[in-house]
């Protein structure tokens, strides 16, 4: 006869199920990996295939192989000069991510301040929307030739001018989730005697910070873009400043591979970022 004690006995002793969906999630991140890398090898062969006819001069298109010995000769010390201009790619790259961090970083601290005030205060909405609106219209390099006339040709209108970019969308998306806060939650923390700020930080804040948190993906997207033209004037070292040199000289292998650099280094940034946003909203995903 079966007795609880043998039924317990035998529960512990089965083996633990596996938990539903992880293989078919475990599958297809594969199944996604696999297809970026055969797209990847399907654009370089395409790229050598072209390269290889020879249908444009390689001023124009340069090889792959041009841009592999422009990133070889870029990253070390060959016939006495050291990378390009005294600086080897990875610290043109560096500099730039230091203008990008500081600057987008300024950008969106304002942009977050500017989006609450705007989401809670509907006056200060009113005053503020249309100079943030004009803003986020402006192509950079509309302005940066009036920050140079103010702040010089030194690290100050470069700084200005990702702040001035990545402010606007952190701005609007702030100002939109914090109006479109859950109105049951404010009044519940209203009626049990929360304050203002209370509300905002403890209700209102957590609510929006799905939506910021893209705010902010978008903000460093555009500051990103922005570096080479903020790099135009007195830009080296910098890697927008190594391009914008380089296509004085027609070194165009020199231009592919600084593109090259901004844009793996700009996926990396992006995907710490959704990694940033998981971590910290990871009910998104699930709303």
């Amino acid at each position: 006869m079966t007795t609880p004690t043998s039924v317990r006995k035998r529960a512990a002793d089965a083996p633990a199920p596996t938990p539903v969906g992880r293989r078919p999630e475990r599958g297809a991140r594969w199944r996604r990996v696999g297809l970026r890398l055969v797209a990847l090898a399907t654009l370089l062969a395409l790229w050598q295939s072209v390269t290889a006819l020879q249908l444009w001069s390689p001023v124009l298109v340069p090889s792959p192989a041009a841009v592999w010995n422009a990133l070889l000769e870029t990253s070390g010390t060959h016939d006495g000069v050291r990378g390009y201009q005294g600086h080897t790619l990875i610290e043109h790259l560096g500099i730039s991510l230091r203008r990008i961090f500081i600057g987008a970083g300024a950008g969106v601290v304002a942009g977050l301040v500017v989006g609450v005030l705007m989401g809670t205060l509907p006056w200060v909405r009113v005053v503020l929307e249309p100079a943030v609106a004009f803003l986020r219209t402006l192509p950079p390099l509309a302005y940066f030739s009036l920050l140079i006339i103010w702040f010089g040709i030194d690290e100050a209108p470069k700084l200005w001018l990702l702040a001035i970019a990545a402010m606007p969308p952190v701005a609007v998306a702030t100002a939109s989730a914090v109006a479109s806060a859950p109105t049951a939650l404010v009044e519940a923390a209203r009626a049990i005697g929360a304050k203002r700020g209370q509300v905002v930080t403890s209700v209102v804040l957590p609510s929006a910070l799905p939506e910021i948190l893209v705010g902010v993906r978008l903000a460093f997207g555009i500051a990103y873009s922005s570096v080479v033209a903020a790099e135009t004037v007195n830009g080296l070292p910098g890697i927008g400043g190594l391009i914008r040199d380089a296509q004085r000289y027609n070194q165009s292998d020199t231009v592919v591979l600084g593109l090259f650099a901004i844009g793996i280094s700009g996926l990396l940034i992006d995907a710490g970022l959704r990694v940033l946003s998981d971590r910290l909203a990871p009910w998104r995903s699930h709303t």
